[in-house]
């Protein structure tokens, strides 16, 4: 994942809350956002993650579409507030039921707008491979995407198997085509189902098995199946939070403020998890010594820029920046009450005088019978 030159300013603020901000995340991510409250870090984290849009041509959010990213929100009870009076097990079958996420579906980048919608419905231009090599083109009216996906080898294009309006047979039609013309956030969504559907495969979503899941991060059957949310404790709520987040088994991890409500033993087993996690985690939380122990990278918000500390990048900047020591102008030296002090620089001697040097130290200790140290030569 990445952001790259983004700006953002919310309707209506005098001014940018983030200005040109840069970052990526990879599977090797450890990264803690720190930086005081009102600062943007929540603001950065759903830009990243699509709940947010940046300003108009300020830079680009990219993500990988095979990527799987898991979210925990500041206020991460949102995510569950509507459900409250379904068990836990019930809001993670229903969330994940349809192949994909119900909770991605209602942000703003998932969400094509009535201008997007009007140029999806209007007759558009595609290129058509025929058996000789050549392409023909033609205007057609989508119908619908087939959920299936493929790189073109030829030219290393993303395409995807689209139905047109009355053509005959499934086409692939490459991703640019289609972005030209308003599926750029329609294919957003498609990629989420596409990911989901490999981890979907592994672990069918069944009661049994999402029970097993929700036990695995300490939350037994007794509350997980048997009890509505609304009684669960505020610790077991963000249980039941991480636990749908994980689901889908993500390659990326985002936890806002991951040690509220949760108690000592809760953070001990989390800090030993994240350790053994094999994906990217990035945390945003005000307790230092949990973050300071997990992660070597930190994004620091402050004055509406970002600054990143411990990456690679970073490290050869500060190696650059290490200190060097100026030669002193000795012809500017001054004594305490301001006056020129004239310092004798000491003359390099050639090697013929140092030769001449130590002929002489010689001779003299073989005349006084004294041990020669051959030391004072280099002096």
């Amino acid at each position: 994942m990445r952001m790259t030159n983004i700006t953002f300013t919310y309707p209506g603020a005098p001014k940018a809350q983030l200005n040109n901000v840069t970052v990526q995340i990879s599977l090797s991510s450890r990264i803690a956002c720190v930086g005081e409250n009102g600062a943007g870090k929540s603001t950065m984290i759903k830009l990243l993650t699509g709940e947010l849009e940046p300003d108009a041509g300020s830079g680009d959010v990219w993500k990988h579409p095979n990527a799987r990213v898991g979210y925990i929100a500041q206020h991460a009870f949102h995510h569950i507030e509507k459900h409250l009076d379904q068990t836990a097990n019930d809001y993670i079958r229903w969330r994940y039921a349809n192949g994909g996420d119900r909770e991605e579906q209602v942000k703003v980048t998932s969400i094509a707008t009535a201008e997007e919608i009007k140029k999806m419905e209007a007759a558009f231009e595609v290129q058509f491979p025929q058996e000789d090599g050549s392409k023909i083109k033609r205007k057609v009216k989508f119908e619908r995407f087939t959920e299936r996906r493929r790189e073109n080898k030829a030219d290393k294009t993303v395409q995807y198997e689209t139905v047109f309006q009355a053509m005959p047979g499934n086409h692939w039609v490459d991703r640019e085509t289609l972005e030209k013309n308003g599926f750029e956030k329609v294919l957003k969504v498609l990629d989420e189902k596409i990911a989901l559907r490999e981890s979907s495969f592994q672990r069918p979503l069944t009661k049994e098995n999402v029970q097993k899941h929700l036990t695995d991060v300490g939350l037994a059957a007794e509350f997980s199946t048997h009890l509505r949310m609304r009684s669960l404790s505020g610790g077991q709520k963000v249980k039941v939070v991480l636990a749908s987040a994980l689901w889908p088994q993500p390659h990326i991890l985002i936890l806002d403020e991951p040690t509220n409500y949760l108690d000592r033993e809760s953070l001990g087993a989390l800090a030993r998890a994240i350790r053994k996690f094999e994906g990217g985690v990035v945390m945003i939380t005000h307790n230092s010594q949990f973050c300071d122990n997990l992660c070597p990278v930190v994004w620091h918000l402050i004055n509406n820029t970002l600054n990143v500390k411990g990456d690679a990048e970073w490290m050869a900047e500060a190696a650059k920046e290490k200190i060097q020591v100026k030669a002193i102008d000795e012809s500017e030296m001054v004594d305490r009450f301001g006056n020129t002090v004239e310092l004798k620089k000491k003359k390099t001697k050639t090697r013929r005088e140092l030769k001449l040097k130590k002929q002489r130290r010689l001779k003299r200790f073989k005349e006084t019978g004294d041990d020669y140290d051959s030391s004072e030569d280099e002096a």
